[in-house]
């Protein structure tokens, strides 16, 4: 198969892509959900709620009765747990900084897209890899509505001075590989997230990664890793 082009710019998502915040997150909910009464759920459940931002979060781990009207404080507790556990236990995952470090030298402008608050991504950027030049680093704000919808992407895309087509988007669920699709960009779908590869495959990653160095054979036009879906997003 003839292979891919290189790409001018990559958007990554945060959660369960660069970084594995799955045990703090839990925590912060488990602590929540303490206060209101309910039993902790399962750190790994917590894989298949996150990704949607904290509210939706909290309205997926707190029982389906839940008033509405409860979920704003619902939130500023879990809120108030996470602002003092965020940092615990979240980490890189394995050869990530390395990643981030070639593809700066090879001359690959980063940007981050995620859909946790945007003083928790740029606290968590800053402290993980303080040696990457981003171009952006976008969290949920009132600016952008949240991924799947593009408008954050593209707006990073814009601030890369690149169009869409020259951007590669990487995530590891559904959300994310939907929000590439619907900003005109390639996608990556990285195996070692919270989702796995059926997602991924399901909403049509063009391409899947299983370890970073994928990543970067991809974006440099090295080697193609595509998915048998991948075909008719192209």
């Amino acid at each position: 198969m003839e292979k891919r082009k290189s790409y001018h710019g990559i958007i990554f998502d945060l959660d369960g892509t660069l970084l594995d915040t799955i045990a703090d997150l839990a925590c912060s909910a488990n602590l929540a959900l303490a206060e209101y009464g309910y039993p902790p759920i399962e750190t790994s459940a917590y894989k298949q709620m996150v990704g949607s931002g904290m509210m939706t979060l909290m309205r997926r781990c707190f029982p389906k009765d839940t008033p509405e009207s409860e979920f704003p404080a619902i939130l500023d507790r879990m809120l108030y747990h996470y602002s003092r556990h965020y940092l615990d236990g979240t980490a890189p995952y394995p050869d990530i900084p390395d990643l981030l470090d070639r593809l700066s030298r090879a001359g690959i402008l980063l940007c981050v897209n995620s859909n946790k608050k945007d003083a928790y991504t740029k606290a968590l950027i800053e402290r993980s890899f303080p040696h990457i030049s981003f171009v952006e680093v976008l969290g949920e704000t009132d600016h952008f509505p949240r991924k799947p919808q593009p408008d954050a992407a593209l707006h990073l895309a814009s601030c890369m001075g690149l169009k869409p087509d020259q951007v590669l988007y990487v995530g590891d669920s559904g959300v994310d590989i939907d929000t590439g699709h619907n900003a005109g960009m390639d996608t990556i779908g990285c195996l070692w997230g919270f989702r796995g590869k059926e997602e991924l495959t399901e909403h049509g990653a063009m391409y899947l990664a299983e370890t970073a160095n994928g990543i970067f054979d991809i974006a440099t036009g090295n080697q193609i890793f595509l998915t048998s879906s991948s075909q008719e997003h192209r």
